[in-house]
């Protein structure tokens, strides 16, 4: 166990020193991994409008690897892990409004202190009485220690950050520890085609870009059931190049991608085998149909047959005044459970999404 504690350390300290002092902007890192990953759709003007009104010097040192925004969430306690610069925490304390509140968890002292110098420039920029973030210094396999109360939050959210920590189980279980029940993981990251070669993760730079600690997206499935969250739903993905020459040699037949998921935490008991939901239309930015990930669209006022898992996530979680859901005999159209729906790689592809630039800082 020492060993395993040590290597542990010792990853984390290349980290911190990669993205606390090493990289100056996103434009610094050699992948495209900061480009994001496309969702099917635009994003909701709301989106977009909180992004635009962060601060650009928060906005040049983000290094994230998608767009985790998912919908609803005014209101919300939002947990950020890995927040570094606090470009998704303001864009969130914009979206969860006066009456919500976002935490953003970073082990990165010059990270959380640069985030820290904009909590006032965005309170006054959204018209708030009082600051609703705080930034916590403290590492995302211990959210006790950094004082997230267990059963305390809506939604935990997370941007390209789970690829750089070795223990991505402690990781899964401490957001599915600290979620209320019914609260929901959405979080990008990088994944890998295949199970990523020791020479990889020993390589501080491959790290660094988030290659060496990638997780094999198959890997992802028994690995969120183990820390007791729902099947996985892919949401969006994109492909994600090497521009070092050094690097891409490095990595050899390995491809990366940069996926969106979201997992539930569900009350424990037997659901439903099949039920019918209607979406009412009440969710801000979508009143005709609800994207819930990509293997489910639902239209306004037109019922759909789905698996009990999907109904039980409705229910418990807080769209659960968003739908009708009734018992149906109706065959199960629900296919989140085949692989190829939750595989990156695969929607990239049918996206046609793989972004070239350091897309963040440019929009």
């Amino acid at each position: 166990m020492a060993d395993v504690r040590g290597s542990c350390d010792d990853v984390r300290d290349n980290v911190k020193k990669y993205y606390g002092s090493r990289l100056g902007s996103s434009c610094d890192l050699q992948t495209s991994a900061t480009s994001c990953s496309l969702p099917r759709r635009p994003l909701p003007r709301s989106v977009r409008d909180a992004l635009s009104l962060v601060h650009p010097e928060v906005t040049k040192r983000f290094f994230g690897c998608g767009l985790p925004f998912p919908a609803k969430l005014a209101g919300c306690r939002v947990l950020d892990l890995g927040s570094g610069s606090g470009r998704d925490c303001y864009a969130f304390s914009k979206l969860v409004g006066p009456s919500g509140r976002v935490t953003g968890v970073d082990m990165t002292e010059e990270l959380i202190a640069a985030s820290r110098q904009y909590i006032e420039y965005h309170q006054k920029k959204f018209g708030y009485e009082e600051p609703n973030v705080t930034f916590v210094q403290g590492y995302m396999e211990k959210l006790g220690e950094a004082g997230i109360p267990r059963d305390s939050v809506d939604v935990v959210l997370s941007n390209c950050v789970v690829c750089l920590c070795p223990d991505k189980r402690a990781v899964l279980q401490q957001a599915h520890d600290v979620l209320k029940e019914g609260g929901e993981l959405y979080f990008s990251d990088m994944y890998a085609s295949e199970v990523v070669p020791h020479h990889m993760k020993e390589d501080p730079v491959l790290w660094g870009e988030g290659m060496g600690g990638c997780l094999f997206w198959k890997d992802l499935v028994p690995l969120a059931r183990s820390a007791g969250f729902s099947a996985p739903r892919l949401v969006s993905a994109s492909r994600i190049e090497i521009y070092s020459g050094e690097l891409k040699a490095k990595a050899g037949d390995v491809s990366f991608a940069s996926g969106t998921y979201r997992l539930f935490k569900l009350p424990k008991g037997p659901v439903s085998s099949q039920v019918t939901v209607t979406y009412r239309g009440t969710v801000e930015d979508f009143p005709d149909q609800l994207d819930f990930d990509s293997s489910h669209c639902f239209k306004t006022d037109e019922a759909a047959a789905v698996s009990g898992e999907t109904a039980a996530i409705l229910r418990a979680s807080r769209f659960s005044t968003d739908f009708k859901i009734e018992e149906s005999d109706q065959p199960e159209s629900d296919s989140t459970g085949q692989c190829c729906h939750l595989d990156p790689f695969l929607l990239a592809d049918s996206l046609g999404s793989s972004v070239r630039q350091c897309s963040k800082i440019n929009k």
